[in-house]
Parts: structure tokens; C-alpha cells; sequence
């Protein structure tokens, strides 16, 4: 299993951002997929979870902000973030929940300033 992460960038505070996550293997609907961020000389955390049926969980941090989707047929998971602070800078992650290890990939680098 491979995850490629995209769709980061610079944005101001209350700006708008969409990662995408796109998934190797046939049985990715199975998977409870997470976004996942970690922040310089933080630990890395979970944000967001969602099974493979649509259900979904939300750090404290980012809800009523983030909202994570899946798209099946793609493969692929989303993470569309709104009302963004600078608090939210941190290198973004998908992984399965609980994640596993050889699963991380490069991540997509989220840097909210002015």
C-alpha cells in the first residue's frame, strides 16, 4: 500500500485549503483512513478519521474547520480545510487508523502566515 499526499501550500489566516490522498490497492475501501499533521517539535496526531463507509471523527482542534471525504472508486481521501490559523502550520499525513508504519509517505506541507 502507497499514499501520496497532495495539495498543500501557503495560505493566509482564514484561507482555504483541499489535500488529497491518493491510495495504492484494491482493498482501500476497507481501510478507516486518517489525516494526520505534525507540527515542528510536535508529535505527530490525528485530525481527522473516516471508515469506509462514510462515518466520521474529528480532533477538537479542527472541528467545525475540517471536513475529511473519501471517493472509493478513486481511491482517494480528502481533507478540505477551512478558517485556517497558524496553529494548523504543520506537514500533512494520511494513513490507515491505527496507522501502520511502511504506510507513511512524504506528507504535503500546510503553512498558514500572513
Amino acid at each position: 500500500v502507497q499514499f501520496v499526499e497532495s495539495g498543500g501550500g501557503l495560505v493566509q489566516p482564514g484561507g482555504s485549503l483541499r489535500l488529497s490522498c491518493a491510495a495504492s490497492g484494491s482493498i482501500f475501501r476497507l481501510y478507516v483512513m486518517g489525516w494526520y499533521r505534525q507540527a515542528p517539535d510536535k508529535q505527530r496526531e490525528l485530525v481527522a478519521r473516516i471508515t469506509g463507509g462514510g462515518m466520521t471523527n474529528y480532533a477538537d482542534s479542527v472541528k467545525g474547520r475540517f471536513t475529511i471525504s473519501r471517493d472509493n472508486a478513486k481511491n482517494t481521501v480528502y481533507l478540505q480545510m477551512n478558517s485556517l490559523q497558524p496553529e494548523d502550520t504543520a506537514v500533512y499525513y494520511c494513513n490507515t487508523v491505527p496507522s501502520v508504519p511502511d504506510y507513511w509517505g512524504q506528507g504535503t506541507q500546510v503553512t498558514v502566515s500572513s
